[in-house]
């Protein structure tokens, strides 16, 4: 009777052991294929985006009924999105879903004029050190007109994961987010706009 009890725990073992490796490795491609998507998009960006804006660049951003996109593999792009500290440079994409995160960082909600809401998955390659950030780092965003507007981290925080009021509340410029590794909370980096320059 042991000896079949012995061998039930050692088969379950190994099945779970079988089962954290296969989602580990699974975890990994997904983030190499997230890696290479965002840095695809981020060098046709770079050759889109006009060195000089078209039009002189406004202090503060203009009010626009819709930011201008392009797209890319189906995929509608708003600009690129520089964190220095992180040695980060993605694409941000135009409309948020949990399938279109899989592959770069996405406007949640607003605009440049009335404060922009980004969310990105917390892969390596993307959002997974904004925890690191501290307040007055500087964080650029070039919008695809190749206005780049200047950013500083004047706060950060987590907020519980459904609380969309907490997220969208106060008059911050840009804000960036991220699952924390559990999933349940968001770590949340608030930014004021340094200069449109």
């Amino acid at each position: 009777m042991r000896s079949k009890r012995a061998i039930f725990f050692l088969a379950a073992g190994v099945l779970c052991l079988t089962a954290a490796a296969s989602l580990a490795g699974y975890n990994l491609w997904d983030e190499q294929r997230a890696d290479t998507s965002a840095q695809a998009a981020v060098a046709v960006l770079r050759h889109e985006i006009p060195e000089e804006p078209e039009v002189t660049q406004p202090l503060v951003p203009e009010p626009q009924p819709m930011m201008t996109a392009v797209e890319i593999d189906g995929r509608y792009h708003i600009g690129l999105l520089e964190i220095p500290a992180l040695d980060l440079t993605l694409p941000v994409q135009n409309s948020w879903s949990e399938e279109q995160l899989k592959y770069s960082p996405c406007l949640y909600e607003g605009s440049l004029s009335d404060g922009m809401i980004i969310a990105g998955h917390n892969y390596r390659s993307h959002f997974a050190k904004l925890n690191t950030l501290p307040v007055g780092e500087t964080i650029y965003f070039t919008d695809v007109d190749g206005n780049r507007w200047t950013y500083t981290i004047a706060a950060t925080e987590i907020i519980p994961g459904y609380d969309v009021e907490a997220m969208t509340s106060g008059d911050w410029d840009l804000t960036l987010f991220t699952c924390t590794y559990g999933g349940q909370e968001r770590y949340t980096v608030r930014c004021t706009l340094a200069t449109g320059l």
